[in-house]
């Protein structure tokens, strides 16, 4: 099934004034092979337009293909393999700028005023002292926070929703579970995150790319203790 495209233009160039003849229906049918062509324009490989028409045109028509069933997997297995590979090398790429760009930050921000370093590589800063007890891994805390990346791009943010959130400290990343244990609650810190502590080589979510080191600014509002059982 494809669903309707998009009627939003405004990416797109001025449209060339359609030919007289072209009635509802081909005025339809060209839309659909402009969204197409749209959406093509980032595939990674570059296409044969002709040979894409063509396959076009003998899908609708009913005729046989051109190329036969096993050789269409095979190519498709061979592209599919020639993608990845790509995409491995670009990650491992972008993970190497990634990876030195947080070492050369986080060398200079150890060496600022009030920053502490964990024997794990996590780094702190206390901006607000809390008053209450601290959580074990094991407990379940409510907290707001705001994430963001070295360039200051924010990824997430607690307070941008209006809603703290809630989670058990043992199924978040390492850097939080480790952070959180060392505020009491009410506190503020915030922390910098290193890559191994964080999501590693395969980043999250697409903002979050390779060997990304991550900054946040927590404040733990409520610990709820773990249910102990009998």
């Amino acid at each position: 099934m494809c669903a309707l495209p998009s009627l939003a233009w405004s990416e797109d160039p001025a449209p060339t004034a359609a030919p007289a003849a072209m009635d509802q229906q081909a005025k339809f049918s060209y839309l659909l092979g402009w969204r197409m062509a749209s959406e093509l324009e980032n595939f990674p490989m570059k296409l044969d337009p002709k040979a894409l028409m063509q396959a076009i045109q003998d899908r609708m028509a009913g005729s046989p293909p051109k190329i036969d069933k096993t050789e269409m997997e095979k190519v498709r297995m061979e592209m599919m393999a020639s993608f990845q590979k790509e995409k491995a090398r670009q990650v491992e790429e972008l993970g190497g700028k990634n990876r030195a760009a947080g070492q050369a930050f986080m060398v200079e921000n150890a060496k600022k005023s009030g920053v502490m370093t964990t024997p794990s590589g996590l780094q702190y800063q206390v901006l607000v002292e809390g008053k209450g007890g601290k959580p074990k891994a094991t407990d379940q805390v409510t907290v707001h926070y705001r994430g963001t990346l070295l360039d200051g791009t924010e990824f997430d943010s607690s307070i941008k929703r209006g809603q703290p959130t809630t989670f058990p400290l043992d199924k978040v990343i390492a850097g939080w579970t480790e952070g959180l244990q060392l505020m009491a609650q009410g506190a503020k810190y915030k922390l910098f995150v290193p890559p191994q502590l964080a999501y590693g080589k395969m980043g999250s979510g697409g903002v979050i790319g390779p060997e990304a080191t991550l900054i946040f600014e927590v404040e733990l509002l409520e610990i709820q203790p773990a249910q102990s059982t009998p």
